[in-house]
């Protein structure tokens, strides 16, 4: 069967031990999707909300994991390994002592803003070199890592065992969770790392609509026409929908015609925008024609509306067709 071009995000349930590339390659096959890409990678050993971003919503890809995030995540005390989780190498083993009565106050170090130091096993980048490479070829001592300052509005301890415990993170974009589980154990004296890891959240995206590849494959298979992609398709998400939580600046025929194609704009209502609407210069918002979502743009300070990101221009095309043949009907 030909691939299909189609358009939308579907909102993964991924499963521990496996990779979200692979979660990727099985999403867009029971799709039949020409096109896809995921956002927001989970760790192997992490599971739940995965964005697939299939058709064009790939091109949207970096801007729907903007908002601020959900976990739980399970932390093993005395122990310290290279990748501040399970997978790792154990480095340290340190006695827990009375490290699980004293976690309620330790945890509460950590809410508000704080400071972090990205794990050298994570994609962030350092002269152009993400640091896991650094770390396989054995200079750590060789790059210094950025700190970086995070928020944490929430951290709830869920659970507590005699070496384990559990808490539910609601956080700013950006926090490594694993780094956060570290520095609680090193606050403890014991050390920590991850055992279990799940994204439940994920502000700006439906809460509550993730769906597992068991499921997927069921609704797959239970299809009497295989040529009927309806119930799968149901699933997926618009793209202006998932990004209904930028400003939103609508534009004339005159306007949208040649923004389509990537030409920026000159504005003479530009100003007026950023004034009323509290948009600000270089900030990010979703633009619209009667209501069709062409993509996200931003305004210079001189005024002009520049394109960030923007559907397929053939898509307008059609839009437009259908809106002639609707006026004249």
């Amino acid at each position: 069967m030909a691939k299909r071009k189609i358009n939308g995000i579907f909102l993964l349930d991924k499963p521990e031990g496996i990779s979200s590339s692979s979660a990727l390659v099985k999403c867009r096959a029971i799709f039949k999707a020409q096109k896809g890409g995921h956002t927001g990678a989970l760790d192997p050993l992490a599971s739940g909300l995965l964005p697939i971003c299939l058709g064009e919503a790939a091109k949207f890809s970096s801007f729907f994991l903007e908002g601020n995030k959900r976990y739980l995540a399970q932390g093993t005390l005395g122990v310290v390994t290279t990748t501040g989780d399970r997978e790792g190498e154990v480095v340290l083993e340190r006695d827990i002592g009375d490290a699980v009565e004293r976690l309620e106050s330790v945890l509460e170090q950590f809410t508000g803003t704080i400071t972090q130091v990205p794990p050298i096993y994570s994609a962030i980048k350092v002269d152009g070199k993400p640091l896991y490479k650094y770390a396989r070829q054995g200079k750590e001592a060789e790059v210094e890592i950025p700190k970086r300052q995070v928020e944490i509005f929430e951290l709830n301890l869920i659970e507590k065992t005699a070496n384990t415990f559990t808490v539910e993170v609601y956080c700013s974009k950006g926090t490594y969770i694993r780094t956060l589980i570290a520095d609680i154990g090193e606050a403890l004296g014991c050390g920590a790392y991850v055992t279990h890891l799940r994204r439940t959240f994920v502000e700006g995206l439906p809460a509550g609509q993730m769906t597992t590849l068991d499921e997927l494959q069921k609704l797959s298979n239970d299809r009497e026409d295989k040529l009927n992609f309806s119930d799968l398709d149901s699933r997926l998400i618009a793209i202006e929908d998932a990004l209904d939580n930028l400003p939103r600046v609508d534009i004339p025929l005159s306007i949208a015609q040649p923004l389509s194609n990537g030409v920026r704009q000159g504005t003479n209502f530009a100003e007026q925008i950023l004034c009323q609407g509290g948009i600000k210069p270089n900030e990010m918002v979703q633009v619209r024609y009667h209501d069709y979502f062409m993509g996200v743009c931003y305004f210079t300070e001189d005024n002009v509306l520049v394109p960030k990101r923007l559907m397929d221009p053939e898509l307008f095309r059609e839009f437009l067709a259908k809106e002639k043949n609707l006026a004249q009907a």
